[in-house]
């Protein structure tokens, strides 16, 4: 109530410096963006060895793939040396299209089994160099693809593919952008704007996230300056940062709203609403900053940049919502909250009717919520982590048409994701010949640099199947044993063996983060709610959701029970390792502020009348109709993010905007107030020593009265919440 006073009194000095940190964010988007790092630091010895092999070798490593180049003769053509040597010659002179890039074929090789089933149809591995500073390159596919396409002999059809080229979508196409993922949820997030508040005011909580969106990259830009953020930040800013701007804008404006019509003037209406619902803001903030600050604890090196950057997107938009907005709303609120097609005199009708008769069957419902939540998270049991099948990647794109066409030819897949082996000088050739014996194994082979480089030798092992799949997983395990401590190996690497390095560094902690987040979280919303069963239930509500995300997002794309018809993609068979935790980062945060919403309304309605009953129904009545909204905006937000090409980022997308949407539906909207009404007075349960410890009042369950006599909170002029 402090600051409110305060920027209220200092209104233009308030609006002229959002509006500086505004334009200077938006003048640094370009280099903030350019500054982030496409690097992936993983500890475990995979990556050490693929730094190795990049450093003495300026190629390969997990980071680039390599290059599947494919050439097939005219039908009818008699395959022999002769096809050999053109094939070479074309593959060479592809491969000399990116400087640096290290060839490996049938001529190079000497190894038949680069050629299909009548060698009418071979292939090529070309492994090339990092770009500036270790990072991506840019796409090679063009360049090579046109080079083919000059040298190839009349009637010989060329390829160009990859693990790389698979992922991108396209083998050299280019997705939506972020800005332009950005303005289609803004788009959305109007629409539905406009819906609930039928007036111009609809446009406010945009204005909130263009002012914190840009002043968040200008945040970012400063630490790219002093440690490396991964480029993934982009995403979250970007979405992360319209959503629980619109969020928290949706819940003050609509408190305001309420105020007004409840007969307070302006600005007694913006005090009242900052000291109810701006105070919800912050806790739930300060709960989204927590979960992705959390990933600072990991210890990978580029998930703890995106903790540091992500965690200063909570933090900006509370900023804008409790300093800017009640500015905003107490000038030129009333002018723009016209025609004023809807007002919020009463609470939303059918929310309410919805709350009396969740409460009135309120064990049916929480039973029939815990059914529908318990079938969703099963399939989070058969969650595998790895690199998704090549065949789901790109579907109709000619990357994939010349993959397909080289398994028709008997040529495995897996030869998208070799397996590199580094050994001291002169041990190269056995290696190879050991690997070979490898039950998966199609195919080993020497790299041929003269002299070898750093006294080493470099192993090129072709998995039969790729290591996201059960067989590759077994193939990587037993290729691993086989040479672990066999003299002459150095290392293993590749991109098998640094998903399973990233997957046990990251989740072998994951129980840890979650631990200390949820620790957390209970202590904040203890204090907030004045209750450990609420806090307690916040918590197993959240994580309930992110249970739900997962499930989903395994029955849609690791099975594919939904990606065929949605996106034309079969199933993956895994889901890659990095989107469940990205998924962590949003969903834990976003889902809160949901909680945070609900609950605080309850207990400011239970604190005015004493009836567990009246506040959920005020409670619901008063917030479903903001929750849902914001979940729709949110999932619109979302269905714009799953327009991008990469299959990894539709991924992403399907289990935020599952959750988001599933989070709001059947665990905030039924499973929340049938539990609350069956617990009863025991859900203002908090003991003294604990009240003590969190420095507020303790709240013990008193009986609940027989008849309540019930007046809305908005209705209590300049009321705030006793006992806060």
């Amino acid at each position: 109530m402090r600051l409110t006073g305060f920027v209220l009194r200092h209104k233009r000095l308030v609006v002229l410096a959002w509006l500086v940190i505004a334009v200077a964010g938006f003048a640094t988007i370009s280099k903030a963006t350019s500054s982030l790092s496409a690097t992936f630091s993983i500890p475990g010895q995979a990556f050490t060895t693929d730094s190795t092999i990049q450093h003495l070798y300026h190629n390969g490593g997990f980071q680039n793939p390599p290059v599947v180049l494919t050439a097939a003769v005219p039908p009818g053509t008699a395959a022999g040396p002769a096809t050999v040597a053109e094939a070479g010659r074309l593959f060479a002179a592809a491969a000399r299209a990116v400087p640096g890039s290290r060839l490996a074929d049938q001529a190079t090789t000497g190894d038949a089994r680069f050629s299909g089933a009548g060698g009418q149809d071979s292939f090529a591995l070309v492994f090339i160099p990092p770009g500036p500073g270790g990072s991506q390159p840019a796409d090679p596919a063009g360049p090579m693809g046109r080079v083919m396409s000059a040298a190839a002999p009349a009637g010989w059809q060329a390829g160009v593919s990859g693990l790389a080229q698979l992922e991108a979508g396209t083998s050299g196409g280019q997705g939506t952008s972020t800005l332009t993922e950005t303005l289609l949820g803004g788009l959305g997030a109007l629409l539905v704007l406009a819906f609930v508040f039928a007036s111009f005011i609809a446009l406010l909580p945009l204005l909130m996230a263009a002012v914190a969106i840009p002043a968040t990259f200008l945040l970012v830009y400063a630490l790219t300056q002093v440690t490396s953020v991964n480029f993934i930040v982009q995403y979250l800013i970007a979405l992360i940062g319209l959503g629980v701007a619109i969020d928290y804008s949706l819940l003050v404006v609509t408190r305001w709203r309420e105020n007004r019509a409840a007969g307070l003037d302006n600005e007694a209406a913006v005090s009242a609403a900052m000291g109810s619902a701006g105070r919800a803001v912050v806790f739930s903030g300060t709960t989204v900053a927590i979960s992705l600050l959390a990933l600072v604890a990991l210890p990978v090196a580029f998930l703890r940049g995106i903790g540091l950057a992500a965690f200063f997107i909570p933090l900006t938009t509370v900023a804008v919502a409790i300093t800017l907005l009640p500015v905003l709303l107490a000038s030129i609120g009333p002018t723009v909250d016209r025609p004023r097609l809807r007002r919020e005199v009463h609470a939303s009708r059918p929310w309410t009717g919805w709350a009396r008769l969740v409460l009135r069957h309120r064990a049916a419902a929480l039973a029939g919520g815990l059914l529908v939540v318990a079938a969703l998270v099963i399939p989070l049991f058969s969650l595998r982590l790895g690199e998704p099948a090549s065949k789901a990647l790109a579907p109709g794109s000619s990357a994939q048409a010349a993959l397909t066409h080289l398994e028709s030819r008997g040529i495995p897949r897996g030869i998208v994701s070799p397996i590199d082996v580094l050994t001291t000088a002169g041990r190269a050739g056995a290696v190879a010949r050991q690997a070979r014996q490898i039950p998966g194994i199609y195919s080993a082979f020497t790299t041929a640099v003269n002299p070898p480089p750093g006294g080493t030798g470099l192993v090129e092992i072709l998995p039969v199947a790729e290591p996201g799949t059960a067989a590759g997983a077994a193939t990587l395990n037993a290729v691993q044993h086989a040479l672990a401590g066999q003299p002459g190996v150095i290392g293993v690497g590749g991109q098998g063996p640094s998903d399973a390095d990233f997957t046990s560094a990251v989740y072998g902690s994951f129980p840890l983060m979650l631990g200390l987040i949820a620790m957390v979280t209970l202590i904040l919303l203890a204090r907030a709610f004045r209750s450990l069963v609420l806090a307690a239930k916040a918590v197993i509500f959240n994580l309930a959701s992110l249970g739900v995300a997962y499930g989903v997002m395994v029955l849609v794309w690791q099975q594919g029970h939904g990606s065929h018809a949605l996106w034309s993609i079969p199933a993956t068979g895994s889901i890659t390792v990095y989107v469940p935790l990205l998924a962590f980062a949003f969903l834990f945060g976003l889902s809160m502020d949901y909680e945070v919403f609900i609950l605080s309304r309850i207990r400011e309605e239970y604190d005015a009348t004493g009836s567990t009953d009246e506040a959920v129904v005020t409670g619901i009545g008063r917030t479903g109709r903001l929750v849902t909204s914001a979940a729709l905006i949110l999932f619109l937000a979302f269905l714009a993010l799953s327009a991008t090409p990469e299959t990894a980022i539709k991924m992403l997308a399907t289990a935020l905007g599952a959750g988001i949407l599933l989070d709001a539906i059947v665990i905030r909207s039924l499973l929340l107030p049938a539990l609350i009404g069956v617990l009863g007075r025991w859900n203002w349960w908090l003991p003294a020593p604990a009240a003590r410890i969190l420095r507020v009042a303790p709240s013990a369950p008193d009986p609940e009265p027989a008849s309540p006599g019930h007046q809305p909170a908005t209705a209590r002029t300049g009321a705030s919440h006793r006992g806060s």
